[in-house]
Parts: C-alpha cells; structure tokens; sequence
C-alpha cells in the first residue's frame, strides 16, 4: 500500500499507538489501513454417492480440480457466498448441509471455510471460471491433479465420514508447502 484511501497522502508502516503490529497509516491524517485475511469458501455438491467437481480456468492452478469456491464478498454470509460462488463457477444450485471444513493459511492470509452441500438437480455447466464441470464418485477423484490442500483435506475426510454417515467439523493451520502442488 503506497496511498491513504481516505485523503490520497502517502502511507508509512509503523506500529500505531495501543498496537503490537506494524500498519500502513496515513503520513497526513493518521487513519490506520488495517489488511485482514482473505476468506475462501467452498461447497462439497454432492448428489447420491459423486461430488461435483470443477477444472479450473483461470490461475493459481490452471487446468487442474477443485471444489466450486472463492473469496466471500463483503455484504454476504459465509453460506451465500457458498451458494453464490456454486453457481458462478457450475452453474449449479445446491443446499447446504452445514460448515464442514476450516483450514488457517496464514502464510497466504488466507482463511478457508468448505460446507457439505446437496446437489439440488443434475442442471449444471462450466462457468467463465471453469473449463468443466463433472461428478466424480470416490474412485474417480483425480487426486494428482486436484488444485489446493484444503480440496484434498477435505474431500478425504469427507468420503471417509460418508461410509458411516456421521461428519464432524474439521480444521487445521497448514504451512506453506514443502513444494508446489
């Protein structure tokens, strides 16, 4: 951050008073621009015993699987940016079953939040963020190209817990990766 958003003065970081971090604040009227971490929510669209999956169209990632998700918008709730972000990115329509997955980033200050979902009706396709759309039972997962940790995390608790029918909120801090995946 170069410039206040309030006056358009210069910004310096500097631990502001009655704080412990550093901060952008403002060289002329001393407002300080706080930076939070980013939420990112998905959904699990399941419909009997298949996940619907989305191959990513744009980066980080390209070309390789993930759940339908994205950044939560101001204004909504973590459950309509799921259903919102099912939509654009599948063209599907979904039910939530409830909060499923938290996963801490804080490398990339990021925070994920994954829902089980129902798939309401077989009516989807690829949106402008995806170059395709499928359901895939557990054995079809393609598990070498799925594009974040989080994906994978959660779809291996999820068919786990789906074989007794009992799920339970999951979450964890990941670190960065020992190498890119």
């Amino acid at each position: 951050m170069k410039f206040c958003n309030a006056c358009g003065a210069t910004v310096e970081l500097r631990i502001p008073h009655d704080d412990s971090r550093a901060r952008h604040v403002c060289t002329e009227c001393d407002i300080v621009h706080y930076e939070n971490p980013k939420l990112v929510i998905a959904a699990i669209p399941v419909w009997q015993d298949k996940i619907l999956l989305c191959r990513r169209a744009i980066e980080p990632r390209y070309g390789m699987w993930t759940l339908p998700g994205g950044f939560m918008e101001n204004g909504e709730s973590t459950g309509e940016a799921a259903i919102r972000e099912t939509l654009e990115e599948a063209g599907a329509r979904i039910q939530l079953d409830g909060l499923y997955a938290m996963y801490s980033l804080p490398y990339i200050a990021q925070v994920h939040l994954v829902f089980r979902a129902t798939l309401l009706d077989l009516d989807y396709a690829a949106g402008v963020e995806s170059l395709e759309v499928k359901l895939f039972s557990e054995a079809e997962i393609p598990w070498h190209e799925l594009a974040f940790r989080p994906v994978r995390y959660s779809l291996e608790h999820f068919f786990a817990e789906a074989k007794t029918g009992k799920f339970t909120l999951h979450e964890g801090e990941l670190q960065p990766p020992a190498h890119p995946i």
